[in-house]
């Protein structure tokens, strides 16, 4: 190839390349500045945007898992709060019937306390029908069972059992047509309403165990969410005051590229004074 010719210029090619190469970099570092990604599609770099890819859809699962965990705790603290409610009106109702079994009481205040405990085992039954969340109701009779979703794949559930609280029931014993009306009912009815109270205690001891398993399984998926998110950041996201650096570098070497074509250029036009 002749060293001096106007059909071929070696320096303008290689400052075209190399200008050409500047600019490649430069629209890769303006694109990161953008997006604030390193790694913003698959053909940045294939393996690691789909190692990313697989991680986001976890932390978008986890999002499930946690709406799960929060709509069954919520359905277990309403359930604890009739069970508090079913308690309290218990130690009423025993007071009432250990009053009712004195057997100096005459007539208008055995029925006076009758109509008391009456209206308290009627109470009692209310707020154990009322007692639903989302259309869900731990307490009543053949109550739900909760299973909230405790992993991204849903192959593990974490499960709090119903606890029946209605009248006649495992717990609370007392009759739905129980009464004081009479001394041997009235006595009969403390031992009734005893046992009551003893297995309504129970029961919100593992409805109370169960709301603090979700909880903590909430606050444990919730990190672990966080955590992932990190991770895939650490993955994809790119260092901004490393781009910010390289960016005005890139600049300044795409203006000297952009001088040196120019002067390459210029190479061709000098051999005219050759012919002067």
């Amino acid at each position: 190839m002749p060293f001096n010719s106007v059909n071929t210029n070696t320096g303008a090619m290689v400052a075209l390349q190399n200008l050409n190469s500047t600019n490649a970099e430069l629209a890769t570092a303006q694109t990161r500045i953008n997006t604030g990604k390193r790694i913003a599609s698959a053909k940045d770099n294939g393996a690691i945007w789909a190692i990313a890819q697989n991680q986001r859809a976890t932390s978008g699962s986890l999002n499930a898992v946690r709406e799960s965990l929060q709509r069954a705790q919520s359905t277990v603290d309403v359930a604890i709060s009739a069970g508090e409610t079913v308690s309290d009106i218990l130690l009423q109702m025993k007071e009432k019937a250990l009053s009712a079994s004195d057997t100096s009481l005459d007539a208008a205040s055995r029925t006076a306390l009758n109509d008391d405990f009456k209206a308290l085992r009627d109470q009692l039954s209310k707020a154990v029908s009322n007692a639903d969340f989302n259309g869900v109701n731990m307490v009543k009779a053949g109550g739900t069972t909760v299973a909230a979703l405790a992993n991204a794949d849903g192959t593990s559930k974490i499960t709090v059992a119903a606890q029946s609280l209605a009248l006649g029931g495992t717990n609370v014993t007392v009759a739905a047509a129980g009464s004081i009306g009479t001394v041997t009912l009235a006595a009969a009815m403390i031992a009734t309403v005893n046992t009551s109270i003893t297995n309504v205690s129970t029961a919100l001891s593992k409805l109370g165990t169960g709301s603090r398993s979700l909880g903590s399984h909430m606050d444990f998926i919730s990190k672990l969410q966080d955590s992932i998110d990190a991770g895939v950041g650490n993955l994809v996201d790119a260092d901004l005051a490393k781009e910010s650096a390289k960016l005005q570098a890139l600049q300044t070497k795409q203006q000297l590229g952009i001088q040196a074509l120019s002067i390459a250029n210029q190479g061709p036009q000098s051999l005219l004074g050759l012919f002067q």
